[in-house]
């Protein structure tokens, strides 16, 4: 399938990696404004087309799905551009600025029967996906509560300055993804308590975040920080895991060890990430999740299966990210739909 890429930044090119080694698509134009980006990426994959203005690209090139890896303030007029031709397109997350955009953008897709689906490849991660199954074998039973931990000391705001001018940072950046693991383990909140923080003095929004969430029956706790502190355990960019059930318990550990205990002992073994020669070692278990969720996304833009993380499931995840800044801000537990 011809696609493309809409955004020439740095996962830009961790995106075309991944789809090369998903195989079934061919990237034929890239789009950025920054004619220079667009060309350097070109080079580097062998695209043979650029261009600056996403309207002229459409008018030229004979696509089949468009992937937006753009910053967020561009999604909604570019998905609103795509559904206009109705052209499936993948948007990477967070899906939009606003809850009320967000939903405008699925409600688009949805009346123009417009494919949309989002990038939200936290969920592929291969530790978190055995998690998930152990979880749904009942080896641990009835699960009544569990931690989803994201804490890191890495220098984020060195890689990615721009972070320091946003004003909600860590909800929407790494909320977006551990919420969404979250509802992937446990499906959907009734209520929601958060409580953000402020650590960097020279940031405009968060980088300290805990969300605890009633989830079926499971009290779920999501802690969140890039507060950039001095941690004996440095285990960027993986995502802890503890869950408590009623014959026993599971846990992502470290180094990627899950460790299963129930009446019988503890069990633990290794569920590391492939290995791709693309990818950059320190961000395997990140990266190579990339792959799993573009050959899910390709099988459903070809019809032979079904999307994980469309529009109308992503939507949900926005809506938790958005219910936890109305907790923080209100100092009360928030009621979901």
């Amino acid at each position: 399938m011809r696609f493309a890429i809409l955004g020439a930044g740095f996962w830009a090119k961790v995106q075309l990696a991944a789809w090369r080694e998903v195989g079934g698509a061919e990237c034929i134009a890239i789009c950025d404004p920054v004619l220079e980006k667009a060309q350097t990426l070109a080079r580097h994959f062998g695209i043979p087309n650029v261009y600056t203005d996403p309207t002229g690209l459409l008018e030229s090139e004979p696509v089949e799905f468009l992937d937006l890896v753009s910053p967020v303030e561009t999604h909604a007029p570019l998905v609103s551009l795509a559904a206009a031709r109705n052209i499936p397109v993948i948007c990477q997350k967070p899906m939009a600025s606003t809850l009320k955009e967000a939903e405008a953008m699925v409600a688009l897709c949805r009346k123009t029967q417009t494919p949309f689906f989002v990038h939200e490849n936290w969920r592929w991660q291969t530790p978190i996906r055995e998690i998930k199954r152990i979880l749904d074998s009942g080896v641990i039973g009835r699960p009544f509560r569990a931690r989803i931990d994201m804490i890191s000391g890495f220098p984020v705001f060195v890689n990615q300055p721009f972070f320091r001018e946003l004003e909600r940072f860590l909800l929407t950046d790494m909320g977006s993804h551990i919420l969404d693991v979250a509802r992937f383990l446990f499906g959907e909140a009734s209520r929601l308590t958060s409580h953000i923080g402020k650590v960097h003095p020279d940031i405009k929004g968060e980088d300290v975040a805990t969300v605890m969430m009633d989830m079926g029956g499971v009290t779920v706790i999501c802690e969140m920080a890039y507060a950039e502190n001095f941690l004996e355990r440095e285990v960027f960019p993986q995502t802890l895991i503890f869950i408590e059930g009623t014959n026993g318990s599971l846990e992502l550990d470290t180094d990627y060890r899950i460790r299963v205990t129930t009446s019988e002992g503890t069990h633990v073994r290794r569920t590391p990430p492939p290995r791709y020669h693309w990818a950059d070692p320190a961000y395997d278990v990140v990266q190579s999740s990339m792959v799993s969720l573009l050959q899910n996304l390709l099988l459903a833009l070809k019809g032979e299966g079904e999307a994980e993380t469309t529009g109308e499931d992503n939507l949900k995840t926005v809506k938790l990210v958005f219910a936890a800044y109305d907790s923080a801000k209100k100092g009360e537990t928030v009621k979901l739909k």
